[in-house]
């Protein structure tokens, strides 16, 4: 597609087919696994499965987190100020970075593959190597995910983020079937056998490696080539512009606050289900499934909701909701024979939530970054994507290591079992953060802008 298609005569985006909707969301569903294996997984895989330290663990992968935070605008920002003739500003740091990412992943979820029979110290090291490694390479989809605000108009980004989503949780409904029918089988061989790597195991997580390189190599070399900008950003002085910025600063930060919960429940929730409420595989697999169905099914509430209501109030309301919903983590007090209906309450409860937080960072960003491209005509789409998360994994690695906290309360008898208090009381503490982030995203936070308040496309409206 020639460049020259990005802008009409009145300088705006316009509109996209769904065809290139999907041609961009499509490497969601390689990214989307290979994310959810390492952040629904790893923690459940080296503390239950290797039998390692849960403080231990958490340190290790909050590092990974702050790694994250420099590799993510570093990426956003270069991919900003260089450009490639035939490959523009965004495709060269794709392919550069996704085979990084992709061995990465490989490394870290089969140590057994270059280590003999690993010590305790020996695993914590190869964690801390190739996961603050993983996360530095996950710096691919910051260049990536500026194609957002490039190609795509302000009323065309709800649906296009409802689409990166739904490629998402088909990515997430895969990982969790092999978490569950796979992944579990093996902690439970590990545990005894360090060096046991199932072949199921072995070239599953091969093929999801060799799956999401193809599909953003894919995506990169299809999607159109962005033109080359009259004026080259300048890195002091698009920072400072991103720091004065008041309305980005106040999102960004909401953003960050926010994910200080999000990470203590992503985290925690699959090792709730197998050491609180004691589901065998077959109900982890119904509840998980129950999980990734539900957010698909919220994600279209929410888009309606956002043409509605605004994206302001309609975050809010997600914000609302969490307050009451992440308690539900308390039920695992109440002793039962059976926790599939506890299990299926609170995932339930849980997708409503989180299918309403996901569909908003796509969008957010990439109205920020317009919005400010309208101002100044300076291109920071890379910026404003890559910034966020400077403050995003601080706060991140923040909730992972206060979750590693939790587990220092001991444990309680309820019933026959005995349960770590750090799984029981995860959902009040994230309750307490969302109420905060509430309070502050409605005395500070503004995502609608006066520019895009104009008739929206049909199929957004309700």
């Amino acid at each position: 597609m020639d460049s020259d298609t990005f802008l009409t005569k009145d300088n705006e985006i316009p509109p996209a087919s769904t065809k290139k909707m999907m041609l961009f969301a499509f490497p969601r569903i390689g990214s989307s696994i290979l994310l959810g294996l390492i952040g629904f997984a790893l923690f459940t895989l080296y503390t239950t499965g290797f039998g390692l330290n849960e403080t231990q663990v958490t340190n290790r992968i909050t590092i990974g987190y702050i790694a994250i935070a420099i590799s993510q605008p570093f990426f956003g920002w270069i991919s900003d100020v260089t450009y490639i003739k035939k490959l523009g500003s965004r495709k060269p740091y794709v392919f550069l970075l996704a085979p990084i990412l992709v061995l990465s992943f490989i490394c870290l979820l089969m140590p057994q593959l270059f280590l003999d029979n690993p010590s305790d110290t020996a695993l914590l090291s190869w964690l801390l190597i190739w996961n603050t490694l993983f996360e530095i390479s996950y710096a691919v989809t910051t260049p990536y995910q500026a194609w957002m605000a490039e190609q795509f108009n302000v009323h065309d980004r709800p649906k296009c983020s409802q689409i990166q989503n739904i490629f998402n949780f088909i990515g997430q409904i895969i990982q969790t079937l092999f978490a569950m029918l796979i992944l579990t089988n093996f902690e439970d061989n590990v545990t005894e056998y360090r060096n046991t790597i199932p072949p199921a195991y072995r070239w599953g997580v091969i093929l999801f490696g060799i799956f999401f390189l193809l599909s953003i190599y894919f995506s990169a070399f299809f999607m159109p080539t962005e033109p080359k900008k009259a004026e080259k950003p300048n890195l002091l002085e698009n920072f400072k512009i991103a720091l004065t910025n008041k309305r980005y600063q106040q999102v960004v930060f909401m953003q960050g606050f926010a994910s200080i919960g999000w990470a203590i429940a992503g985290t925690v929730i699959l090792k709730y289900l197998a050491e609180v409420l004691f589901l065998s595989t077959t109900q982890k697999i119904i509840v998980s499934g129950v999980l990734v169905l539900g957010i698909i099914f919220f994600l279209e509430f929410w888009k309606r909701n956002i043409a509605r209501m605004g994206k302001t109030k309609s975050i809010k309301m997600v914000f609302l909701f969490g307050i009451f919903i992440m308690p539900l983590s308390l039920i695992g007090l109440i002793p039962v024979n059976n926790g599939l209906w506890f299990g299926l309450i609170l995932v339930g409860g849980y997708a409503f939530v989180i299918g309403g937080w996901y569909l908003f960072p796509y969008i957010m960003y990439a109205d920020l970054a317009e919005d400010d491209e309208r101002q100044t005509n300076v291109q920071k789409a890379g910026l404003y994507v890559g910034y966020p998360s400077i403050i995003l994994n601080l706060f991140q690695a923040f909730g992972t290591f206060l979750l590693g906290q939790l587990y220092k309360f001991g444990e309680i008898d309820v019933g026959v079992h005995t349960i770590k208090i750090g799984n029981l009381i995860w959902g009040p503490v994230v309750s307490i953060i969302l109420l905060g982030v509430y309070f502050y995203t409605n005395k500070y936070v503004l995502i609608d802008f006066d520019w895009a308040k104009s008739n929206l496309p049909n199929d957004l409206q309700a």
